[in-house]
């Protein structure tokens, strides 16, 4: 049995309500932080893309990342969890891992739960709350605060 239920949180996660792209954040993390999630993601195999402007390469470390010059083109890592549930990474601080979802794409108790399970794995490696607010809207949280 899902730990939540689709029926009764779809309202959190209607696009019309939180925008189709929220913002879903770790706040108060530093640049180790960065690099438990780059790691996370290799551990647990899932598909990943890294690229800068439309350049795409491999994954660097995030102190690398992190450091590049305040005019350089914002990096992003997208990563799938399943093959129909996207995670778009924007490394514009090191203070707080940053990322967004297509709500679009989680309409169902199937997609939702590996959202959950997502924030759950990124959360728990950080020992940190995982927050999603509506797109633009930070600190406005309508969805579940803590995972």
């Amino acid at each position: 049995m899902a730990d939540l239920l689709w029926d009764d949180v779809k309202c959190f996660f209607d696009p019309n309500l939180m925008g189709s792209l929220p913002d879903v954040r770790v706040p108060d993390a530093s640049v180790e932080d960065w690099q438990a999630v780059l790691d996370l993601v290799a551990e647990k195999g899932w598909k990943c893309q890294y690229s800068e402007g439309e350049t795409v390469l491999p994954v660097p470390r995030a102190k690398a990342v992190l450091s590049r010059l305040a005019d350089a083109e914002c990096p992003d890592l997208r990563v799938w969890p399943t093959a129909d549930v996207l995670a778009i990474f924007r490394f514009h601080a090191d203070d707080e891992v940053d990322f967004d979802v297509d709500l679009r794409e989680l309409q169902s108790q199937e997609r939702f739960d590996v959202f959950c399970g997502f924030l759950r794995e990124i959360g728990r490696r950080l020992g940190k709350p995982v927050q999603m607010d509506p797109g633009g809207m930070c600190g406005v949280n309508l969805a579940l605060k803590h995972w």
